[in-house]
This record gives structure tokens, sequence and C-alpha cells, in this order.
């Protein structure tokens, strides 16, 4: 009995010891100073840096959605009826990509009634959170205009895509002109969801609304399809109708673009169809006026890993630190009124 204790005891030291020198960095001698130098044994496997540590703290996403149909019903022109998708999740969904900071921006279904928004904005704060909102802009009174600027609004959204209408060219300018006469005072920014040739059109129009102006999913361009020879080098976006217009618009300075939804664009796998247009947004104007987003929670794509979205953003930005805190957090905060 004895015998076999003594073993045990043995067995557990000679263990502990193992373990305990397997830490301890090895001694060596210079052949040279005849000086003892530390040398650490290198783990077996080194783990690459994740593509989320690359994303700095305090980041925006600057365009997602949250939706209710029980709490808050659907306007009766919904061209779809969606899964519900309440703050909770969305703020569990953001905490996989590494973002604090939202945009709750005004989802089609919900018309004019921006009840659901500001009910979710109203429960994070300005500090965190920024709404952007659909009016009437022949309805607003300046109160109501006031208490949403308090709560955290910084825009308003004219999505004519969604809903699939289109506007003759002096309609479209009179109708932004409204928009930009009310949002004008509180510094709002008016958020445009079009066809990317439609900016052609208003490329002449926004320089003179005295407001800035951002387009939703990278302007959303028409992409055409990349053949098995242009895999390797892509395409020239410019040739795209619109683009140049985009292009111009963001040197000029009062016009902003979002990286976000490439589901809605894109029509290769890992979105390679859409690297050349996204890599020329970021040469042009990705230190001052290109801002990431998710477009969570994906309607109509539900169920999509948006993660390697994000790390394509990353890797278009080729390494670039000052670029990738400048997509994910500081362009951001310049066009939402973020106090730093």
């Amino acid at each position: 009995m004895l015998g076999f204790m003594f073993n045990m005891i043995s067995t557990f030291f000679a263990s502990f010891l193992r373990r305990y020198f397997d830490r301890v960095p090895k001694v060596s001698w210079s052949q040279r100073s005849k000086q003892p130098s530390l040398e650490f044994e290198p783990p077996k496997t080194i783990p690459s840096r994740s593509f989320l540590s690359k994303i700095p703290s305090n980041s925006w996403d600057s365009h997602m959605h949250v939706i209710d149909p029980q709490g808050f019903p659907l306007s009766q022109d919904a061209q779809y009826v969606p899964k519900t998708h309440l703050l909770s999740s969305a703020l569990a969904f953001e905490k996989t990509v590494s973002v604090r900071n939202i945009v709750l921006v005004q989802p089609s279904i919900y018309g004019y009634d921006n009840s659901c928004l500001l009910s979710a904005l109203c429960r994070l704060g300005p500090s965190r959170a920024r709404g952007i909102v659909t009016l009437d802009p022949k309805k607003m009174c300046v109160k109501t205009l006031e208490e949403w600027h308090e709560m955290g609004v910084r825009g308003v959204r004219v999505n004519l895509q969604s809903v699939g209408r289109t506007m003759e060219k002096g309609e479209l300018e009179e109708a932004l002109r409204k928009y930009a006469d009310v949002i004008r005072p509180f510094g709002w920014v008016l958020q445009l969801y079009v066809p990317l040739g439609t900016v052609t059109e208003l490329e002449r129009i926004i320089p003179t609304l005295g407001i800035r102006v951002v387009f939703d999913h990278f302007g959303h361009p028409a992409l055409p399809p990349v053949s098995e020879e242009e895999k390797g080098r892509g395409f020239d976006p410019y040739l795209l109708p619109g683009f140049a217009s985009l292009v111009k618009l963001l040197e000029e300075g009062s016009t902003y673009v979002k990286m976000s939804a490439p589901y809605r664009i894109s029509k290769s796998a890992g979105y390679q169809d859409l690297e050349p247009f996204a890599k020329e947004l970021l040469r042009v104007a990705g230190k001052k006026r290109v801002v990431f987003a998710t477009d969570w929670p994906h309607t109509r794509f539900e169920g999509l890993d948006i993660k390697p979205f994000v790390k394509q953003v990353t890797g278009w930005c080729e390494g670039d630190e000052v670029l990738i805190e400048r997509v994910f957090k500081g362009n951001a905060e310049d066009l939402w009124g973020v106090v730093r």
C-alpha cells in the first residue's frame, strides 16, 4: 500500500515539474560572448491575426434596421413581410463583427411611421446611435424635428429603389429641394437609395442643396457579368453609367457613400465582381467619405453571414490602418455629427 502511494506521489510531482519547466525559457550560451541568452520555444502553431481585431474600437455600422411587426404594424404598402428583428438581436449581432455604435435606418416597409425606429433609438441614446427617418416634407413641423434631433435623428431617407419608383428629372429635383429645406436647419443628412445611373442626373443638383448627401449600398450599381478572362483583372468601373458622377460628387466634399449590402449588387462568389468598384471608391474617397455598414438583418437575405464581407472590406484597405479607421469609424463620426 505504501509503495502504491509513493508511486502516485512521484508521478504527480514529475508531471508538475515537467509542466513547470516547459514554461521556463531555455538558457543557451553564446559562443562569442559566453553570456547566457534567453530563447523561447515558439508554439507549434502561431494563430493568424483575426480580421476582426483590425476593426477599431467604437466603430460604427452606418446602416441597419430593427423590425417588430407585432409591436409596430407594417405599412399597407409594404413590399414584403419580414421576420421580427429586435434591438436586442441587433446588438448581439453587432458584437459578432466588433462594432459598438449603430445607425438605425427606416426600412421601406414602415412608410412614414418611424415609431419602431424611434423606440429603439430612445433605448440606446445618442451616445451610441443615430437615426435616419422617412418623412413627408410638406407635413412636418419644427417641434417634431427638434424632438427627433434630441433623440439622435440625423438624417432623412429617400428610397426609390426598394419600392421600384422612378421620378422624372424635374420631379426628383423638386422633391430633393423640399427635403433639403426641411433638414438644412438641423444639419441633417439626405440619404438616397437610387440606382447608380440616377447619380448622373444628380451631379448638378446635389452641390446646390446646401446639405450633405449619402448614397446607400455602394450607390447601387448594376455590375456587369465577369467572364473567366476578367476574373483576375476585373473591369473599369468608370464604364458604368453614373460612376464618374459619383466620384466627382465624392471629391467635391458634400457627398458620402456607404460600403454596404454587397449581396444586393454582386453576382459572383466572394463579391469578386464588386472589387474594382469598391477599391476605386476607397482610392478616391476612402479616408474622408466612405462609411462601412452591414445592412443587418439583410431583409430578403435573412440568415446571410456578413462576416466574409467585413473581412473583404478590411482586405480592400490593403493593410492601411488609417484607411480602416476612417472607413469603420472616423468618416462615420464626421457624417453623423459624433462628438469625439
